[in-house]
């Protein structure tokens, strides 16, 4: 049998006790971590990708995605604070669904965390370089302070290298990042707290200065794309973009193990950081559609282009050639909404504000990943050698330059919007499973402690499940393509390697009284 591997609630929090981080984070810390783990490029730079899809009506997709992201954190929460160690959905559906499924979700968090620190990583170079060119007049030339256009010819990719070749500030800012991680984590979180404030009283000030200059015509026509569009675009494929700027707050689940008071903290957490960043998301996208519209490029047909192909890129650097280019061509939709309402010089600092705060976001993905590949090495599930520390800086070295090394690869050669879907797959993926862990739990461990339960949990969890399916379905055909393929890879991992090196399928469980690993059963035989 492949789904006999179900490893028992009480055996993960024993493995945790024996192998535990430090607790040290209170609520206050949480919801910092999530605030600063979820604003960061979504909003900073998704908004123009967004408003390509769905025009005005993208604050109905701010909306849906919210609501999305809010019955799933429920979830997260009732999982979280009863079983608060790290490793997130993973150890979630490992205890609920059993081992095959756990990799598969673990795999599929790899991929988030990896491509989403790939895209903040372009987000910030766009930023980057938008604010050197109007503060100096200089700036790198295209070819490489940009990725090509990737598009398609029916199944077949193809690539155009006339607008970029490759993304150098972004292979830079993921070096620099990677660096500063092997060094040491605890340096790199302790200025969090500030980062977070920086992105705050940025999006603070876009927010203030254009709310009294919305004007009620930049909202018409209000749904150019309609509520469900093709590959991607509409209200609903923007939602599922979108979704991204909502990824992050279950990177405060992954810190349960660093948690004080878990069963009371992660939930307050997870829920706090998320309602705050919704709140901030709905202001500052009316803010961009109210002041300088809001409304999609179309090809010489009439039909709106997808914000990440090639004919997108032609079109946009033909409006800039004529001096005419939208903010939905625009790669720092912020600052450049600041601009062109008179305030460049807040426009300025609103992109410096990004420049200096965005490289939170790629080290809190690449913190998250490293990880989840730990907790799934102390499994057996990932060679054991992964997780080594340095024997220096005391920080797991290997998995953290091994993800370095993929995020600026992918980051060098992928727009922001392409990556940030492709991650959302992932994602979605995840977040579906924790909610079916929820109901399944409900039924095979109904009389286990809650410190916090999902109300309506047989209306919440189902809508979350739904919810988070039918975002995935409206995700660009490619990005829905990227998630079977890469499950295919984990899968042939799994059969070759970890199902055999699994600590469970060994019969290996941590004790904490021993202080060590020990046999609790005959190794059963590799099916």
């Amino acid at each position: 049998m492949i789904f006999d591997r179900i490893k028992s609630l009480d055996a993960i929090l024993a493995t945790a006790e024996s192998k535990s981080l430090h607790r040290s984070l209170g609520a206050f810390q949480l919801t910092m971590l999530g605030i600063g783990a979820i604003i960061g490029t979504g909003i900073f730079v998704l908004t123009a990708a967004a408003a390509q899809k769905a025009g005005p009506g993208m604050m109905f997709s701010f909306v849906i995605a919210g609501f999305v992201c809010a019955v799933a954190a429920l979830c997260y929460s009732e999982l979280a604070s009863m079983v608060p160690v790290s490793g997130s959905a993973y150890t979630y559906t490992y205890a609920v669904m059993g081992e095959l499924l756990a990799w598969m979700v673990g795999w599929a968090l790899i991929l988030e965390y990896a491509v989403a620190a790939s895209a903040v990583c372009v987000g910030w170079s766009g930023y980057v370089m938008g604010l050197i060119q109007h503060t100096t007049g200089l700036g790198l030339p295209e070819f490489l302070s940009s990725g090509p256009a990737w598009g398609f010819s029916g199944f077949i990719p193809t690539v155009d290298f006339s607008h970029g070749v490759v993304n150098l500030p972004a292979i830079l800012v993921a070096g620099a990042v990677t660096w500063l991680l092997v060094l040491g984590t605890s340096e790199s979180a302790s200025v969090n707290a500030v980062l977070v404030g920086i992105k705050i009283v940025a999006l603070t000030a876009f927010i203030v200065l254009s709310m009294p200059l919305l004007k009620g015509e930049n909202f018409s026509p209000l749904l150019p794309t309609g509520i469900l569009g093709h590959d991607g675009l509409g209200v609903i494929g923007a939602a599922a973009s979108i979704f991204f700027a909502y990824v992050g707050f279950d990177a405060v689940s992954t810190a349960a193990e660093e948690t004080k008071n878990p069963q009371r903290n992660v939930p307050i957490g997870l829920i706090g950081s998320l309602g705050i960043c919704t709140i901030f998301y709905l202001l500052v996208a009316a803010g961009v559609v109210g002041t300088v519209g809001a409304q999609p490029v179309r090809d010489a047909a009439g039909m709106v282009l997808g914000p990440d192909g090639i004919g997108f890129a032609n079109r946009c650097a033909e409006l800039a050639r004529e001096g005419t280019a939208p903010i939905v061509c625009s790669k720092e939709a912020l600052a450049e909404t600041l601009r062109r309402i008179n305030f460049p010089l807040i426009g300025n600092l609103v992109g410096l504000a990004a420049s200096i705060a965005l490289p939170s976001v790629i080290l809190m993905m690449i913190y998250g990943q490293t990880r989840i590949f730990f907790v799934m090495a102390r499994d057996g599930l990932l060679p054991e050698s992964l997780s080594d520390v340095h024997p220096k800086y005391r920080t797991p070295w290997k998995m953290t330059i091994f993800t370095g090394i993929v995020v600026a690869i992918a980051a060098a050669f992928f727009p922001v919007g392409q990556l940030a879907d492709i991650s959302n797959s992932g994602t979605l993926f995840a977040f579906f499973m924790v909610a079916l862990a929820v109901m399944i739990l409900r039924r095979t461990d109904p009389k286990r402690h809650r410190p916090f339960r999902t109300p309506l949990v047989w209306i919440i969890a189902p809508i979350a499940a739904l919810g988070c399916l039918g975002l995935y379905l409206n995700l660009p055909f490619v990005a829905q393509m990227v998630l079977p393929v890469w499950g295919a890879i984990g899968l042939l991992i799994y059969f070759f390697y970890s199902r055999s090196h699994s600590h469970l399928g060994r019969g290996i469980l941590e004790v904490p009284e021993l202080g060590k690993d020990v046999p609790q059963q005959p190794v059963p035989p590799i099916d």
